[in-house]
């Protein structure tokens, strides 16, 4: 049953052509994005955790594989706590927990909204933002934030009530990416300067998550949250090329990875390389990943993810290893 909350890939598909693949593309491997979860494997051979997941595998027929995770029965949602340890955050604490960002990029408290914590929710703030003297709304668009193991991405975009699944207004949302649009639709009217600092906005959200489906859902919810403020803002809909860019933005900027390694999920594994003796009798050599025998980052033999840096001049963009990024930073912090 279609609801507010459930974006159907059937829709996507239907509405929006080479959108689905563009959500589904794994900008490292140049193939889809894999399962990554065994939750599906009762549903055939091609819903192995390994497996890349195809449109067929969850349109048509399957048009409801996928759901988010408020509307999977509470038995699965217990099994992927256990085995995933995947966390439920209710809508409020991660609207608190995004104030604290806010609280000290704006120096004051209480920008975005009001929390009422004894009745866990909030009350949004009507007027305009207003910036520091020394800081500007693109400032705040640009800001760079990442949202780690992001699940559905509730920090990034609220959509719905992951408590009660009820649908969120645009006016009231609290997300990461939610705030940034929200400046945007105060102070900017030109729909092509607005497209572009939407752009700007995506480009500088980042998440990432190791299962497929949650991940898909994230790409999904942030791409219909771009679909919705362009007719909130502009009254129809975006155009069809501005809904295909956005969602390459997208599958950039959040794309599965094992958190803990910095690669592709079981892209690590046994190599074997075979070599002629002397005696000219062939031989076997089994080699396992150092990375996972000694728990070092820096020395997987698996596929390590590619994240796009969007900020040089031309804004085509640049293709980094993120584990670079983080040994980058360490060798900043280990200078100062």
């Amino acid at each position: 049953m279609r609801t507010e909350i459930d974006i159907l890939e059937n829709e996507i598909l239907e509405k929006y052509p080479k959108v689905l693949d563009i959500l589904l593309r794994d900008q490292t491997t140049q193939k889809n994005i894999i399962w990554a979860t065994s939750n599906y494997e009762h549903l055939g051979e091609q819903y192995l955790e390994c497996n890349q997941i195809q449109s067929e595998h969850i349109t048509g027929i399957n048009g409801n594989v996928i759901m988010p995770r408020v509307q999977k029965d509470q038995i699965l949602q217990h099994s992927r706590v256990k085995k995933m340890a995947e966390v439920f955050t209710p809508s409020w604490i991660c609207n608190a927990q995004n104030n604290l960002i806010d609280n000290a990029w704006f120096e004051r408290k209480n920008v975005f909204n009001k929390e009422i914590p004894d009745e866990k929710k909030w009350k949004t703030n009507q007027t305009k933002i207003e910036f520091p003297k020394n800081k500007t709304w693109i400032d705040y668009v640009n800001d760079t934030r990442l949202e780690i193991s992001c699940g559905e991405a509730p920090y990034i975009t609220s959509r719905y009530d992951t408590t009660t699944g009820k649908f969120i207004k645009i006016e009231s949302r609290i997300g990461l990416l939610d705030r940034k649009l929200r400046v945007i639709n105060e102070n900017v009217d030109d729909s092509s300067e607005w497209l572009k600092a939407i752009k700007s906005a995506y480009k500088n959200t980042y998440a990432y998550e190791w299962q497929g489906d949650s991940l898909l859902l994230a790409r999904e919810s942030m791409l219909f949250t771009f679909i919705e403020n362009y007719k909130h803002k502009f009254r129809k809909e975006p155009l069809l090329k501005s809904i295909q860019e956005i969602a390459y933005i997208i599958s950039w900027n959040v794309w599965q990875m094992d958190g803990l390694k910095g690669v592709v999920p079981f892209s690590c594994g046994e190599i074997k390389t075979k070599s002629v003796n002397l005696f000219g009798e062939e031989e076997t050599d089994n080699s396992f990943c150092k990375g996972c025998l000694n728990n070092n980052m820096l020395e997987h033999n698996g596929i390590y993810c590619l994240v796009m840096d969007w900020s040089n001049k031309d804004l085509k963009g640049k293709k980094l290893r993120f584990i670079d990024l983080i040994e980058n930073k360490k060798s900043i912090n280990g200078r100062k």
